[in-house]
C-alpha cells in the first residue's frame, strides 16, 4: 500500500486471476486492512469492502450515481471495467427517472406475481431433471438451465433460443474479453438475439398475449406509451438478471452441499428448513459479487476524497463477511436468522427479482434433494467461471447419483419447453 491523495492505494483488481483463485481471501485481506481504497486497474476506481461502507453508498443516490454516462468510457454502468451491454431500464437510471420505470416493474415481479408462476417453475425443473435422473450421471451445470428457460419463456421470447441467452449473458458478465467465447458472444449472439427480441416487441404491439412483453408495451410513462427503446431495454436487464445468478448460486450451493453432507441430509429431512438456507447461501455465494456506482461531485466518504467521475465498486460479497455484522461469516448456518445479507443489493436499486430468484433456487436445491439424495461430484472435473469479478459459480459440475424415474410423460416433458408463459398477476 502507498499513500496518496486518493486515499490509500490498494493492490487490488477483482477481475484478475489473482483475486478469481480466491475471491474470499482477497476480499477478507481488503476488510482487514484498509476497508476502502484507491485501485489503479481499469483506469482507477474506489473499493469499498467492509458493510458500513457499502450500505450507505448504495442508499445515497445523489452522490453514488448507477446511470449511463461517459465516466469510465462506454459501456453498461454498473460493473468495472464497462462491457460493451444494451442500455438497462431501470438499472442505469437514478432517481426520480428510475422510479417510474421501477413501478412498471414491480408488479409482475411481486411476492403475488411470483407466486402465480410456482408450476411454471416446478414444471421446467422437473423436466430438467427428467433429461438427466435415468441415467445416473449428468453435468449439473445443464440442470441449472432453469432459471434461463423459465425467465425466457416468462417473458414471452423464443424458448429454443435459451440456451444462447444464457450463454451470451453469462459470457458477458463471467467470460474474458479476447477470447474466442467472448468475442463469439458479442459479436454473433448478441446481435442474433436482439434482432429477435426486436421482432417479438413490435409482434406484441400488434398481437398482445399473456406474457410480460405484452404487458410493457402497453404500459405508460409521463402520459405516454413505452417506446420500443425503452421495452427493448427493460427487457434485456430482465433477461440479464434471470439466466446467470439464480444458476450462479445453485451452482455453488450443489458443490458446498456435496462436502457437506449433514447439512444436506437435515435439509432432506426437513424441507422447511429450505427458506432460511436459502437466505443464508444468498449471503454466503453471493452470485453477483459486487455492482459500480459514478460518483457525481466531489465528496469525502468515509475519509476518501472521491472525485466527480470517480468509478466505486460497491463488494456484496465482501459486506456479507463483514464480521462487524455476521458471526461467524465465513462459515455457513442454515439456520442464521435474521440474515440481513446484501446479495440482492441494497436501497432504490435492490433487486426486482429476488423473489422470482429464491423461487427458482428453491424449486431446484428441493428437486435435486429429493430426486438426487445421494450425489457426489468428480471435484477433479470442475470448472470454475473464467473470472469471478461480477459473477462467481461453476461452468462444469460433473455428478453422479442413483438412477431414478421420470414424473414427467415424454408429451409433458415436451411442453417444459413450449409451455405458454405463467399469469403475470
Amino acid at each position: 500500500m502507498t499513500e496518496s491523495g486518493r486515499c490509500p492505494v490498494i493492490h487490488f483488481d477483482h477481475n484478475s486471476q489473482e483475486h478469481s483463485a480466491d475471491p474470499v481471501g482477497s476480499y477478507r485481506k481488503l476488510r482487514n486492512a484498509e476497508k476502502r481504497g484507491w485501485s489503479e486497474a481499469h483506469g482507477g476506481y474506489w473499493v469499498l469492502s467492509d458493510y458500513d461502507a457499502v450500505f450507505d453508498a448504495s442508499r445515497d443516490d445523489d452522490t453514488f450515481s448507477s446511470a449511463r454516462n461517459e465516466y469510465g468510457g462506454e459501456g453498461l454502468s454498473v460493473v468495472i471495467p464497462k462491457t460493451p451491454m444494451h442500455f438497462h431500464i431501470p438499472i442505469e437510471l437514478d432517481p426520480p427517472e428510475f422510479r417510474k420505470y421501477r413501478k412498471i416493474v414491480n408488479p409482475i415481479t411481486s411476492p403475488a406475481a411470483v407466486e402465480k408462476m410456482k408450476d411454471l417453475v416446478e414444471h421446467h425443473t422437473t423436466a430438467f431433471i427428467d433429461s438427466v435422473i435415468e441415467a445416473g450421471e449428468c453435468d449439473f451445470t445443464s440442470v441449472i438451465g432453469v432459471p434461463a428457460i423459465v425467465t425466457v419463456d416468462w417473458l414471452g421470447l423464443g424458448i429454443e433460443d435459451w440456451k444462447t441467452y444464457a450463454a451470451a449473458h453469462h459470457e458477458a458478465l463471467a467470460g474474458v474479453p479476447g477470447t474466442p467465447h467472448y468475442e463469439h458472444a458479442m459479436k454473433v449472439d448478441f446481435p442474433y438475439l436482439s434482432a429477435k427480441m426486436r421482432s417479438v416487441i413490435a409482434d406484441r404491439r400488434e398481437n398482445p398475449t399473456d406474457d410480460v412483453i405484452s404487458y410493457l408495451v402497453q404500459q405508460e410513462v409521463d402520459g405516454r406509451v413505452l417506446d420500443d427503446f425503452e421495452v427493448f431495454a427493460m427487457v434485456e436487464l430482465l433477461v440479464a438478471g434471470g439466466t446467470g445468478t439464480t444458476a450462479s448460486l445453485v451452482s455453488q450451493t450443489l458443490v458446498w452441499l456435496a462436502d457437506h453432507t449433514d447439512v444436506r441430509q437435515r435439509l432432506i429431512d426437513d424441507p422447511s428448513l429450505m427458506d432460511h438456507a436459502v437466505e443464508e447461501f444468498l449471503r454466503f455465494f453471493s452470485p453477483t459479487q459486487a455492482l459500480a456506482r459514478t460518483v457525481t461531485d466531489d465528496v469525502e466518504f468515509k475519509g476518501c476524497p472521491m472525485k466527480k467521475g470517480d468509478r466505486v465498486l460497491l463488494s456484496w460479497a465482501s459486506a456479507n463477511r463483514d464480521e462487524a455484522l455476521f458471526e461467524n461469516p465465513d462459515d455457513i448456518d442454515i439456520d442464521r436468522w435474521p440474515n440481513r445479507h446484501t446479495a440482492f443489493g441494497i436501497g432504490v436499486h435492490r433487486c426486482s427479482g429476488s423473489h422470482l430468484g429464491r423461487l427458482m433456487a428453491k424449486s431446484l436445491l428441493s428437486q435435486i434433494l429429493e430426486r438426487m439424495p445421494d450425489y457426489t461430484i468428480e471435484r477433479d472435473k470442475l470448472e470454475r467461471y473464467p473470472h469471478q469479478g461480477t459473477n462467481m459459480g461453476w461452468q462444469r459440475i460433473p455428478a453422479h447419483f442413483t438412477p431414478g424415474k421420470k414424473i414427467l410423460a415424454d408429451g409433458e416433458a415436451l411442453a417444459a419447453s413450449t409451455a405458454p408463459a405463467a399469469p403475470m398477476y
